[in-house]
C-alpha cells in the first residue's frame, strides 16, 4: 500500500504525524526505541504516546512502526496482522534479531 500523504494528514493528529514522519527516517535494518522517537520529535517524556501512535499507524509496514522496540530491548507490540511474531519476522528479514 502506498502512503497517501493527504489521507495521512486528514486522518491523524499533529502528534501522530510527527511520530509517523520520524518512523519513516529509520533505515531498513535498524531499530529505535519508543523513547528515541519521543526525543527525536521533541517530546522526550512521551514514549507511551509514541507507542500509541505506532499502534494507530494505518500504513504499516510502509510507515515502519515494526522498527520501534521497547527501551529494555524487547520486541514490543505490533498492531498490524500477525502481531509481535510478524514484527519479529520482518525485523529478521532486515537483519535485526531481537530475542
Amino acid at each position: 500500500m502506498e502512503v497517501n500523504e493527504s489521507h495521512l494528514m486528514a486522518q491523524s493528529t499533529p502528534f501522530q504525524q510527527k511520530v509517523w514522519a520520524a518512523l519513516r527516517t529509520i533505515p531498513r535494518g535498524e531499530v529505535r526505541t519508543y523513547t528515541d522517537i519521543a526525543v527525536q520529535i521533541g517530546h522526550p517524556s512521551s514514549a507511551r504516546a509514541v507507542a500509541n501512535a505506532c499502534g494507530k499507524n494505518p500504513y504499516a509496514p510502509e510507515v515502519p512502526c515494526h522498527r520501534v522496540i521497547r527501551s529494555d530491548g524487547s520486541i514490543g507490540g505490533y498492531s498490524a496482522e500477525g502481531g509481535s511474531e510478524k514484527k519479529r519476522a520482518m525485523l529478521r528479514e532486515e537483519g535485526v534479531h531481537i530475542d
